[in-house]
């Protein structure tokens, strides 16, 4: 049984125990996750119905039929020409299906996808006018919050990546200087291809001195210079799944002694933070673990976002490191630590890794120096 299958009768029970007759996917992270079928959504009607129980159905247009059964464990795909109803095709396969959606009385309860076009949401309201609707992350989302051993396989292999990334970016040393911030997120990107990943898992962030104090800069033309700070944060695909990391370096000359300070400051609350990671404590803990290391040195109104959040086939994803959450944590979760100080029109450190929760505490996937200086 492939990992896919094992997820989707997962969701079945899951959906037995919501109450829910079915989940409705289309093209999305949910899909892959159920069925191993990757694909952007388009104009055209492409549903995944997985009942309760029973057997789950593609319904899709013809050009996907074939390249359905090649790639995923579904063995029954329902296909519909260019100048046929994909609606009247849905509701056939319903009929024959244990389900009776739709039919005056039903108390039928549908999860659809929550990322669905809101064109595609409306369609089954219209063919479906009897049912109630909910979103699918009702019982995916927590599913997905803890990832299996296939999913975990794929995250550290993306890590590995980044950090053979960043090995090589510190590398560059002196000749960093004078480049963009753009140019150095190409020669990022570069580097992720080289040691084996797929693209990026989001566009590179590269913060040079005061940009660096954005949070989510991004990159542009500032030319990098001598003693800047610059904040770069990264990551790739590995089998679908991303990494994402963040280290913040000096590639040449005489850093500020109060970024020297923060750099430590942040090191530390990342530390103080991670170490704190186990089962059954709050989300709110790493948080507040992180948060009070900084605030206790007196830069508490400068750690201006959340403390991390969950990665799986997003980037960002459930559970989030964030004041307030009482989830608690569960072997299997992943998420980032990420800790940072800035300080506009100066500079901004932040420093992340991605912990796996195990039984009795936590796994670093990130492995690199988590200093500043590249000597």
């Amino acid at each position: 049984m492939t990992p896919f299958e094992r997820r989707t009768n997962a969701c079945q029970k899951q959906l037995q125990d919501h109450g829910a007759s079915a989940a409705i996917l289309f093209p999305s992270q949910n899909l892959y996750y159920t069925t191993g079928f990757d694909e952007e959504p388009s104009e055209r009607h492409l549903f995944f119905l997985l009942p309760a129980t029973g057997k789950p159905v593609f319904v899709v247009p013809d050009m996907y039929g074939e390249h359905i059964r090649d790639e995923s464990w579904v063995t029954s795909v329902r296909t519909w020409s260019d100048d046929d109803d994909p609606l009247a095709l849905l509701e056939t396969v319903v009929d024959e299906s244990s389900l009776e959606i739709g039919e005056p009385g039903d108390e039928n309860h549908l999860l659809v996808d929550d990322t669905m076009w809101a064109q595609f949401t409306q369609d089954l309201r219209d063919v479906f006018p009897a049912a109630t609707f909910g979103l699918a992350s009702e019982v995916l989302g927590p599913q997905r919050c803890r990832k299996d051993s296939a999913e975990l396989d794929a995250l550290r292999e993306a890590a590995t990546i980044a950090d053979q990334a960043m090995e090589a970016i510190r590398e560059l040393g002196s000749s960093a200087v004078g480049m963009t911030e753009t140019e150095l997120a190409t020669e990022i990107e570069t580097r992720l291809t080289a040691a084996g990943g797929t693209g990026v898992s989001f566009e590179p962030i590269v913060g040079s001195g005061p940009n660096g104090a954005k949070p989510h800069h991004g990159h542009g033309k500032r030319e990098i210079e001598a003693g800047d700070p610059v904040v770069l944060d990264f990551g790739t695909r590995a089998n679908e799944y991303p990494s994402d990391q963040t280290r913040t370096v000096v590639f040449d000359g005489k850093p500020s002694s109060t970024f020297v300070t923060v750099h430590e400051l942040v090191q530390e609350a990342l530390e103080t933070a991670v170490e704190t990671v186990e089962p059954g404590i709050e989300a709110s803990e790493i948080d507040s673990a992180a948060r009070s290391v900084i605030e206790s040195a007196g830069y508490g109104e400068q750690f201006i976002h959340r403390t991390g959040h969950g990665v799986g086939l997003a980037v960002h994803e459930e559970p989030y490191i964030v004041a307030g959450n009482d989830r608690e944590l569960e072997p299997g979760m992943v998420f980032s630590v990420e800790p940072g100080v800035y300080i506009p029109g100066e500079f901004g450190v932040r420093v992340e890794d991605l912990v796996v929760v195990t039984d009795d505490g936590y796994e670093r996937l990130n492995h690199t120096n988590r200093g500043w200086a590249c000597e």
